[in-house]
């Protein structure tokens, strides 16, 4: 198992919405509970994070009041390990993720090349993206493939979001 310094991603509140604020919750329902609310919240977030089917063990988190996700568990690869972090700060809601899993890969992280992060501005396109980072458009696929399934389709990305930029090898 490799140890990863652990990984904080601060994010806009731009995402896909997957639970209700604990506002909303109130405002729907005045005499729900705080731990009902949070449970809901859990369970809905859980579910979010499965179907996106990382290669992920032993997957546990815990979400505060103030949206802070704090990841655990294991990652087969420094992919999985970044995505997992970006799939959860994608949700609506999640203002900070804290990665604290680890990677089982046996690479050393000196054979990992450094990734890079793009948060989505109005107007981007992955060829846009491409075009800055590797100041090749057409290297847009390699982007969207390191950021699958997160993201289903090329056009679809919205302002907001984090996208991984892998380093070219």
């Amino acid at each position: 198992n490799k140890t990863v310094e652990p990984c904080k991603i601060a994010l806009k509140d731009a995402g896909k919405k997957i639970f209700k604020t604990n506002d909303e919750e109130m405002a729907a329902n005045p005499n729900v509970q705080p731990d009902v609310i949070a449970q809901n919240q859990k369970e809905a977030v859980k579910r979010y994070i499965e179907q996106v089917g990382l290669n992920i063990s032993q997957f546990d988190f815990t979400l505060d009041g103030n949206g802070k996700l704090t990841l655990t568990g294991e990652c087969a690869t420094q992919a999985d390990y970044e995505k997992v972090a970006l799939t959860a700060g994608n949700i609506a809601g999640v203002a900070e993720v804290d990665n604290n899993m680890t990677i089982t890969s046996p690479i050393a992280a000196e054979e990992v090349k450094p990734t890079t992060y793009h948060t989505v501005e109005k107007g981007d396109t992955l060829w846009k993206i491409a075009e800055t980072n590797y100041q090749d458009g057409s290297k847009y696929a390699l982007i969207f493939e390191a950021n699958k399934p997160m993201i289903k389709d090329a056009d679809e990305i919205y302002p907001g979001q984090v996208l991984r930029i892998p380093a070219l090898a």
